[in-house]
C-alpha cells in the first residue's frame, strides 16, 4: 500500500534529473563556446609615433570592437576548425597568372600574380607580396578571398605556393619548403621588383607565412628595399619556444599538432619519389631510414627532426629551429611592421606573445594588435550564426595598408614643398 502511494513522486524526481541534465548541457554549451567573453576593441601595443594619430584615424578596425557571429565566434577552437575545414565560406575566384622560376638548386617556385582590379587609394603601383601558412599556397580558399579583397582596393597581389605545396606541380629537386627558407619568397619578390620597377611592396605573411616574411626582411637591409610595411598574422615568433607548448594537450594543441602532422606527411610522402628516391640525388643526411620514421611520425616536431631539417644540413632540430625562426631577424626590421594574434588562438600559446608585445614596447615602428577573439586565422565576422565572405582580418591588413601608403605619400609631398629655394637667405 505505502509502495503505491509513493509511485506519483518518481516523474517528479525523473523531472529534476531532466532539469539537472539539461543544466549540465547549457553550463558546458557556455563554457565551450565562451559566450559568457565579452566584446571589445583590440589590444593595441605601440609606442607613440608622428604616424600614430594617422593610423588610428586611418584604421578604425583598431579602436572599434570585434564582433564575432554570436553563437560561435568567441570559441576560438570552431574559429580555427572553421578556417582549417572550409577557409571562408562563397570564397571568389580571382583571376591570375601563374609564374615558374627556376631555384640555383634546380627547384622550381611557382608564385600566381594577380592584377589590380581598381585605382589605388593614393593612385600608384602598389604591390602586396603575400605568404601563405603551412603547406598553403594560393588557390585556398582564405588565400583567394582576402586576393580579391585587395585586388578590389587597387593592389597587384603575388601570392607564394609552398615548394611541394600544390598537388598538380611536381619537385624538380629533392626539397621542398620548410618553417623558415625564404629562398623562393626572395626570388618571388625580386621577380616584382625587376618586372615592375616603380611599383612599392606591401608584405604579407599568415601563420608560417609570418616567420618567413619577416625573417626575409630582417636578412638584409637591401631587403627592404621599395617596402612600405609588413604585417604578420597569427606566427608564433620562436618555433623552438614553441615546440613544447605543441606538445601539450592544453587547449587541445596536441591534437592539433597531430592533424599537422598528418597533412605534412601526406603531402611529403606524395613527392617521395624525388625526395626518397634513387634517381635523384638525396640531401646528404637523408635517407631511406627517414622515410619509414616519417610513415610513424605523429608531431611537426618528429616530421622536422627526421626530414626538415635535413634539406638545409642542420645537425640538430634545435639548432633548425633557432635558426629557421624569425625572433632573431624582428629587430633588423625598420619599414612599419604590423604584429596580429588573437589571444584565443589554440596554436599560439600565450606565453609566445610576449615576444611581440616586448617588441612592439621597444620599437616605434612596430604594433601588436591582439583581439580577444579569432582564432587561427579564423577571426569571422557575421550577426548570429552564418559568418560573412569576408573577414576582419582581411579588412584590418587592406586598412593598415592603405594608412601606411597615405602616410607615405603625405611625408614624400610634405619633403617636397620644404625643399629650399636657391638663392634665398
Amino acid at each position: 500500500m505505502s509502495a503505491m502511494l509513493e509511485t506519483p513522486e518518481l516523474p517528479a524526481v525523473f523531472d529534476g534529473v531532466k532539469l539537472a541534465a539539461v543544466a549540465a548541457v547549457l553550463y558546458v554549451i557556455v563554457r565551450c563556446l565562451n559566450l559568457k567573453s565579452p566584446t571589445a576593441p583590440p589590444e593595441l601595443i605601440y609606442q607613440d609615433s608622428a604616424s600614430g594619430p594617422l593610423l588610428l584615424k586611418s584604421c578604425p578596425l583598431l579602436t572599434k570592437e570585434y564582433i564575432p557571429p554570436l553563437i560561435w565566434g568567441k570559441s576560438g577552437h570552431i574559429q580555427t576548425a572553421l578556417y582549417g575545414k572550409m577557409g571562408r565560406v562563397r570564397s571568389p575566384h580571382p583571376y591570375g597568372l601563374r609564374k615558374y622560376l627556376t631555384m640555383p638548386d634546380g627547384a622550381t617556385a611557382t608564385f600566381d600574380l594577380f592584377e589590380p582590379r581598381s585605382e589605388h587609394c593614393i593612385g600608384e603601383d602598389v604591390t602586396m607580396v603575400i605568404c601563405p601558412g603551412i603547406a598553403n599556397h594560393s588557390e585556398k580558399q582564405y588565400i583567394r578571398t582576402f586576393v580579391d579583397y585587395a585586388q578590389k582596393n587597387g593592389y597587384r597581389c603575388a601570392v607564394l605556393n609552398h615548394l611541394g605545396a600544390l598537388p598538380n606541380i611536381e619537385l624538380t629537386s629533392p626539397r621542398m619548403f620548410t618553417y623558415g627558407c625564404t629562398w623562393e619568397f626572395g626570388a618571388m619578390v625580386n621577380y616584382i621588383k625587376k618586372t615592375y620597377p616603380q611599383t612599392q611592396l606591401v608584405v604579407v605573411g599568415f601563420s608560417l607565412g609570418g616567420n618567413i616574411v619577416c625573417k626575409y626582411l630582417g636578412e638584409s637591409q637591401a631587403n627592404q628595399e621599395r617596402v612600405l610595411c609588413c604585417v604578420s598574422v597569427c606566427q608564433g615568433y620562436s618555433a623552438l619556444r614553441a615546440q613544447e607548448t605543441f606538445m601539450q594537450w592544453d587547449q587541445c594543441r596536441r591534437f592539433y599538432n597531430f592533424l599537422m602532422a598528418d597533412n605534412m606527411k601526406k603531402i611529403i610522402l606524395s613527392h617521395r619519389h624525388v625526395l626518397f628516391g634513387d634517381n635523384m640525388k638525396k640531401p646528404q643526411s637523408l635517407s631511406d631510414a627517414d622515410l619509414s620514421k616519417l610513415y610513424t611520425a605523429t608531431s611537426l616536431m618528429q616530421i622536422d627532426d627526421n626530414v626538415m631539417r635535413k634539406f638545409h644540413g642542420y645537425s640538430s632540430l634545435k639548432e633548425y629551429y633557432e635558426e629557421e625562426s624569425c625572433l632573431q631577424y624582428l629587430h633588423r626590421i625598420y619599414v612599419p611592421l604590423l604584429l596580429v594574434n588573437a589571444a584565443d588562438d589554440p596554436l599560439v600559446h600565450e606565453s609566445l606573445l610576449s615576444i611581440p608585445r616586448a617588441l612592439s614596447e621597444k620599437r616605434e615602428n612596430v604594433m601588436h594588435v591582439l583581439p580577444l577573439h579569432g582564432g587561427h586565422l579564423g577571426f569571422f565576422e557575421g550577426s548570429v550564426l552564418f559568418p560573412e565572405p569576408l573577414t576582419w582580418m582581411d579588412k584590418l591588413v587592406v586598412q593598415y595598408a592603405n594608412a601606411i601608403c597615405q602616410w607615405e605619400k603625405t611625408k614624400s609631398h610634405c619633403s617636397d614643398t620644404e625643399q629650399p629655394v636657391s638663392g634665398q637667405e
